[in-house]
């Protein structure tokens, strides 16, 4: 008895157990922020695995809506809570430090995260990981240039200045003039930039500074340019709809404030008008004008009243 006694006592686990069970860590939030202390995304080969990854759940994000129209719900469907800042003079990101100073203090989680909208969201948290890496690594090759792109297209469709401005400002100032892009790519970059900020920063006269001193030749940011300057919103709206999805996700900043700009124009120079008419140049139906823009005049069958002749 002694003897199994002890036998039994002296037994050892032949593998190590423990009721809980291993943690899965998804591979692009185990990864931390290099401004945080985390250096793993200094190392070249280890961004380039994590680009992989990132590029791979941005597919399957895009495999998972579908259709067309369903992919460009869950894009506009993705808000961020951010706090309005004048970017105008954001400085280029250099340093650890200073794209620290650059991304931590704009929040890149989302205020909401449907769930059919996450792995967007983790998407986009992981490029800021990746950025990061990048500019304190101080790498300059073709693919950091190429994970700048990915990053701005992709924050312009989700409509996330907070991301794609700082990069396209260190893209064109720090990593342009030491290894150069391609002159499509520089032409997208600077039309991106202009275009953020005629509509989105409403600052005209830098957008066209911007044009000169990059020599941008676009005629369709010459045309939008033009139709800013001159309130032209029947034009503003034409050009939205010839643009690419990119540009047109910009000119959204302005269309409101263009479109508003029409309906003072009509309440000024008409009496009445048709409401078909109205319509087609506000490129807006009734019940929008009246619920989103405000518009005070009374409909009187197809004919809108705008102003009415006081008797004397």
């Amino acid at each position: 008895m002694r003897g199994r006694g002890g036998a039994r006592g002296s037994r050892t686990p032949s593998a190590p157990w423990s009721r809980l069970k291993p943690v899965e860590m998804d591979p692009l939030e185990a990864m931390g922020l290099p401004s945080k202390g985390d250096t793993r995304l200094l190392d070249l080969k280890t961004q380039e695995r994590y680009y992989t990854k990132i590029v791979e759940r941005y597919m399957s994000f895009c495999s998972d809506a579908g259709e067309r129209d369903e992919l460009l719900r869950r894009f506009a469907s993705l808000h961020f809570s951010s706090t309005t800042t004048n970017e105008r003079n954001v400085p280029p990101e250099s340093t650890t430090s200073s794209a620290a100073a650059d991304l931590s203090g704009v929040p890149i989680a989302p205020a909401t995260v449907p769930s059919n909208t996450k792995g967007l969201s983790d998407v986009l948290s992981a490029l800021r990981k990746l950025r990061e890496g990048i500019v304190a690594s101080k790498r300059v090759d073709d693919f950091a240039i190429q994970v700048y792109l990915f990053c701005i297209r992709l924050s312009v469709l989700v409509k996330h200045p907070e991301s794609y401005h700082p990069a396209i400002l260190h893209l064109l100032r720090r990593i342009h003039p030491l290894h150069s892009m391609t002159s499509v790519e520089m032409s997208e970059v600077v039309g991106y930039l202009i275009l953020d900020t005629a509509c989105r920063r409403n600052d005209l006269a830098e957008a066209f500074a911007l044009r000169h001193r990059y020599r941008v030749r676009d005629a369709k940011v010459d045309a939008i340019l033009d139709a800013l300057a001159h309130d032209n919103y029947v034009e503003f709206n034409r050009l939205k709809r010839r643009v690419d999805g990119h540009r047109a996700k910009l000119l959204e900043y302005a269309e409101e404030g263009v479109r508003k700009h029409l309906l003072k124009c009509f309440g000024r120079a008409y009496l009445g008008v048709d409401l078909n008419f109205l319509e087609m140049c506000a490129d807006s139906e009734w019940a929008s004008l009246k619920a989103e823009d405000g518009v005070g005049w009374e409909l009187d069958g197809a004919k809108v009243i705008i102003r009415k002749v006081k008797a004397r």
